[in-house]
């Protein structure tokens, strides 16, 4: 791989365990939220209407002059496919899986996504997977299991299952539809576009009652004090939202929508620390384990990527 090939591999490993970790503070953030009050399905609502009104302006700025490019080649439908599927039809499918199964399972099922993600680039684009991408792939979901720190005996329905596969293929379609460079749209305008209608989206489903919203004025603990309320919540919409979107897509590009996927695996992770640093939750050493194996497997699933042209990014054909 040339020099220029190897910059932009390791700067999108780099944007995206960033916008990895960025998404993983959301789980600690919200879980204060629903402690003082707040319905989850509220606190993500908010979090992603948030995220559209921060990202409006800057996406604005950046479509200047190339307004042309919502109108080509269907990009306004890929916005809001993304949207639809990427933002709200992930989180309508996962809040309804966890309604009939464990969270963890629900969590494991919906990150197997980049097993999607490898299935579809062989079935679309004839990527079929080397032997040490299918090492990596598992070292990485068995890590995840770890991560996760399932108990033994746990239940889940068949609707619980449908939702949770759901969950997980709308998760595919995040990675790929990220990692396309192909449509000309920047990526902080297809994050301000699908906070956009997903945000939407998800109003309209608690206004139907769909999601359940209810939220609350109190203070919320978090790292041992109390803070505000709308701090937490700014935090979700800026940092969690707003900021991982764009980041995540940016690594996504540079990595191809196959192992930017299997990167985004080390939000379980910082799910962990984040849980630890915020809400005292201490990790266990099967967990820190399970951290081991995902960053084994994320290296196995690189060294198993096919060759590629620095002229022709890997994120251009997802």
């Amino acid at each position: 791989m040339s020099r220029s090939g190897t910059s932009r591999t390791t700067s999108g490993i780099a944007l995206a365990t960033a916008g990895a970790a960025s998404f993983a503070m959301s789980g600690p953030l919200a879980k204060g939220l629903i402690d003082a009050g707040w319905t989850a399905g509220a606190a993500v609502t908010v979090r992603v209407l948030i995220a559209a009104v921060v990202l409006a302006v800057p996406a604005a700025v950046t479509m200047r002059g190339r307004w042309h490019l919502v109108r080509a080649r269907g990009n306004l439908g890929l916005v809001a496919a993304y949207g639809l599927i990427a933002v709200a039809g992930c989180q309508l499918a996962y809040f309804n899986a966890v309604d009939h199964m464990q969270v963890g399972v629900a969590l494991l099922i919906e990150f197997t996504c980049p097993v999607a993600v490898l299935g579809w680039m062989w079935w679309r684009h004839g990527q079929r997977p080397s032997r040490i991408t299918a090492i990596g792939a598992t070292l990485a979901i068995g890590g995840l299991v770890l991560v996760l720190d399932l108990t033994s005996g746990a239940t889940a329905d068949a609707v619980g299952l449908l939702w949770a596969f759901g969950a997980m293929a709308c998760a595919a379609v995040y990675w790929i539809l990220s990692a396309d460079e192909g449509n000309g749209l920047p990526g902080i305008a297809l994050a301000a576009g699908g906070m956009t209608f997903g945000g939407l989206a998800l109003l309209a489903a608690g206004i139907v009652g769909v999601i359940p919203m209810d939220a609350s004025t109190s203070d919320v603990a978090l790292a041992g004090t109390t803070v505000a309320w709308w701090l937490p919540l700014l935090l979700l919409g800026v940092v969690t939202a707003g900021l991982a979107y764009v980041l995540s897509i940016a690594g996504s590009r540079r990595l191809g929508s196959r192992l930017g996927s299997f990167v985004g695996l080390s939000e379980a992770v910082f799910g962990v620390v984040f849980a630890w640093l915020l809400l005292s939750e201490t990790p266990r050493p099967v967990q820190l384990l399970g951290g081991a194996l995902i960053l084994l497997g994320v290296v196995g699933v690189k060294l198993g990527e096919p060759r590629v042209d620095a002229a022709a990014p890997p994120g251009t054909a997802p």
